[in-house]
Formats: C-alpha cells, sequence, structure tokens
C-alpha cells in the first residue's frame, strides 16, 4: 500500500514540475517576442507568433508587441501581429492604441492595414482626441483622407483642448500648403467651419488672426464666420 502511495506521490511531483517549466517557457517566449519586435527580426516574430504566445501581452508601461511594431513603423512585423489577430485597440499606459498611434504618427501603411481590422474610433488619446485630431494637426493627409473615407470617425469631435481637427490644423500649425488641403479634405468630409474653441473663438477669427489668407478663403467659400 505504502508503496502505492509513494508512486502517486511521485507522478503528482513531476506533473507539477512540468507544468511550471511549462509556465516558465511561455513567459520566455512572451519575452522574446517583444524583444524580437525591437530587433526588427521578421523570422523570430513569425516564430513566436507560430508557438502561439499572447501576442497582446503587455511591457511595464503597457504596450503590446504591435504598439512598439507601429511606433518603430515595421510594416511587415505589424502585419504579421494583425494577421494573428493582435489587438488593435488595446491602449498602454499613456493612452496610445496602435490605432491611434498610426493614425497620429504618419505610419500610413500600417494604419491602411488597421481599416481592415475593425478599429474603434471611439476610444481617445489622452488629450481626449481621436485619431483625426493629431493627423491633422501634424500633417498627415493621407492618414485624414483614410480615416474620413474608411471610417466613421466623427470629423467634429471637441478634444479635451477644446479643439476640433479643423481647428488643430490651424492654431497649431504653419498654415502652409498641406495644410490647406487638410482643411479642404476635413471641409469635404462635414466639418464645421464655425464650430468655435472653449473660448468662443471660431476657425476663421484663427486663421485671420495668423494671417493665413488662403486658409481664409476656403473657410469663408465654405460658408464661415466670425
Amino acid at each position: 500500500m505504502s508503496c502505492i502511495y509513494i508512486s502517486l506521490l511521485s507522478i503528482l511531483l513531476f506533473s507539477s514540475c512540468s507544468d511550471n517549466n511549462k509556465d516558465a517557457d511561455n513567459t520566455t517566449t512572451q519575452k522574446t517576442l517583444m524583444e524580437y519586435v525591437m530587433a526588427s527580426d521578421i523570422q523570430g516574430v513569425r516564430n513566436s507568433v507560430k508557438n502561439g504566445i499572447d501576442i497582446d501581452r503587455t511591457n511595464d508601461i503597457g504596450e503590446t508587441p504591435l504598439l512598439k511594431a507601429t511606433q518603430m513603423n515595421q510594416i511587415t512585423i505589424a502585419e504579421i501581429l494583425l494577421k494573428a489577430g493582435a489587438d488593435i485597440n488595446k491602449q498602454d499606459n499613456i493612452y496610445d492604441s496602435p490605432f491611434l498611434y498610426a493614425s497620429a504618427e504618419g505610419r500610413t501603411e500600417i494604419l491602411r492595414m488597421m481599416l481592415n481590422y475593425n478599429p474603434n474610433v471611439k476610444i481617445y488619446n489622452r488629450y481626449g482626441g481621436n485619431g483625426l485630431i493629431p493627423a491633422a494637426e501634424k500633417g498627415h493627409l493621407e492618414n485624414v483622407t483614410l480615416l474620413l473615407e474608411k471610417t466613421d470617425m466623427d470629423v467634429n469631435h471637441i478634444n479635451n483642448l477644446g479643439w476640433t481637427a479643423l481647428l488643430e490644423a490651424i492654431i497649431l500649425t504653419d498654415g502652409g500648403k498641406v495644410y490647406q488641403d487638410i482643411i479642404k479634405v476635413l471641409i469635404a468630409h462635414g466639418a464645421n467651419v464655425n464650430l468655435p474653441d472653449k473660448e468662443g473663438i471660431t476657425p476663421l477669427a484663427h486663421a485671420r488672426k495668423k494671417r493665413y489668407t488662403e486658409i481664409e478663403r476656403i473657410l469663408l467659400a465654405a460658408g464661415a464666420h466670425e
């Protein structure tokens, strides 16, 4: 009887050790995925995904491998992760998500791929803005066009500063050709040219204050007033 008991105990102990080793292996594999992304190691990423790891596991500041790949503009790696089901809407500790970051920072090829994976346009960045607002402010015309043509993102969304994409394209820019084109695209997709900031200052008033005569002309043609 005692021999049977000892045998059963040995089996249980061996099983427990195996499970612990398996957990350790998974942890090592997950760490390696982020390292592969940061090293731009495409084959390493492919192998990690093939091994069935948790592709959305975050680092200590909440970044997923897909967010890191987006930050680094690693197009092929981002594609691998997207096809494996990586979450494009998961936000890090400062409320960046892969989709928001790609929109805001001009990662156009990655953004174009993400549009096939049902982005959540109701998730906002740390300023309370959607992806369109910083895309407009930073001069990413192609991103602005993609977001307005391929999603139902609110062109008149107001962030915590009280600004829309149209207002930021005037207030925070040099008013050059790319911003003139962005403003035309925003207006074509329903931007309210008379929606003021939280101080009650309209887009037209901001344009006149900054002496952006071409933007002033565009706004007036769209029915703007102070």
